[in-house]
């Protein structure tokens, strides 16, 4: 059963609120057949032009294919420093092809430079030895990208291969999906993220090559995410920066030239930044409300921000509405920190933008003689 709880406002909240008539949110008008903007702080999304299609990434399928290898570093079944052997198949095959590693036939190279070759310098071919020295191959390699997709709620979206070449339309996304690709590249690990992303250059075998994201050095706090680009996509580009502790995350695809999707990029970011403001809500660990319990040591549990948490608005102000949404009562046991309910924001303009809201404490489950107790006590109100 859906519980909804509504909020009062907070005192911060309550001074938007006046007699003033605000202005309509901020429009923008984009030059890209596709384009998405959202706000991580809050989860609003700014911009929504045409995101659920599908379509070729080009070389933004590598985001996947880095993410894959993020997610083993961090359980510990890869490590940074491992080497994977070039293989002479896959040097004939990707030498040269594209954008490139300049990687040679039977050079032994760390799972540290691999991702360096593929974040920095978009390498075909470095996506190719990665992939076939965590998997043993690259299909199985893809298959692994596939699941990896599905768990982390890429809905609309599949891959073909490990680097995004085109493949008769066997790997196709939609901005919206990689969008949350690029969030979860951020947030699930960061330390990795500000290790790897956001990098001016990078040499290999004697060979410098720069950075092809077109907003690090043209807007501040830049530091992510990749381009992509082939006759059949055109000119795309997932990116991120973040100010003041404000993420935005972007999505362009289906410019026609290179110089069109700089400027489309940092036009987009550059609009969200100026015409959106983040309004502070929750610090992280406050508690918010409490969600019912059932079968459980308790018969309610606290519901806290497992973050700072904030509602977007124009840059000009405008009212909203909260409310605690959860399925409920939640099932015991459950542990302190699970995602149990979702605080939903509702600004006077625009979609709802939904937060998660974490149980505050670990429940277990109630034994037999205090579940006939709770139930007694719920049956006359106690």
């Amino acid at each position: 059963m859906k519980m909804i709880r509504t909020l009062s406002l907070t005192a911060s909240a309550c001074a938007l609120f006046g007699t003033a008539v605000f202005a309509a949110n901020p429009s923008y008008d984009s030059n890209a057949p596709i384009a998405y903007l959202t706000d991580l702080s809050s989860g609003a999304v700014l911009l929504d032009k045409d995101a659920d299609r599908k379509i070729p990434p080009a070389s933004m399928a590598k985001m996947m294919t880095v993410y894959v290898a993020f997610d083993l570093v961090k359980k510990g079944e890869l490590s940074l420093e491992d080497n994977f052997t070039v293989q002479n198949s896959t040097w004939q095959k990707w030498n040269n092809q594209g954008s490139t590693m300049f990687l040679k036939a039977g050079q032994k190279v760390s799972v540290g430079d691999l991702l360096h070759g593929i974040i920095t310098l978009s390498g075909n071919d470095a996506c190719v030895v990665l992939a076939e020295g965590i998997a043993g191959t690259e299909p199985a390699f893809v298959d692994m990208m596939n699941d990896t997709a599905a768990r982390i709620g890429m809905k609309n979206s599949r891959f073909g291969n490990s680097n995004g070449w085109p493949d008769e339309g066997r790997t196709l996304v939609t901005a919206r999906d990689l969008a949350k690709l690029g969030a979860r590249s951020v947030m699930d690990f960061p330390d990795l993220y500000t290790e790897f992303y956001g990098q001016e250059s990078f040499s290999w075998n004697g060979i410098t090559q720069q950075n092809r994201n077109p907003i690090i050095g043209r807007i501040n706090g830049a530091d992510g995410l990749k381009t992509g680009h082939t006759e059949e996509a055109g000119f795309g580009f997932a990116g991120t920066a973040e100010q003041n502790g404000r993420r935005l995350m972007m999505v362009v695809a289906g410019l026609d030239t290179y110089n069109g999707r700089i400027e489309e990029s940092v036009k987009l970011l550059n609009w969200g930044f100026r015409s959106w403001k983040s309004e502070p809500l929750f610090a992280a660990g406050d508690i918010i409300g409490d969600a019912q319990v059932q079968l459980g040591s308790s018969r309610s549990v606290p519901l806290v921000a497992p973050r700072n948490l904030a509602v977007t608005l124009p840059r000009r102000g405008g009212e909203y509405s909260m409310k605690i949404v959860y399925d409920g009562p939640v099932k015991a046991p459950f542990k302190a920190g699970a995602n149990i309910a979702s605080l939903v924001i509702t600004p006077e303009e625009g979609k709802p933008q939904i937060l998660p809201l974490a149980a505050g404490e670990t429940v277990e489950e109630a034994g037999f003689f205090l579940r006939i107790w709770n139930g007694i006590a719920a049956l006359f109100g106690a």
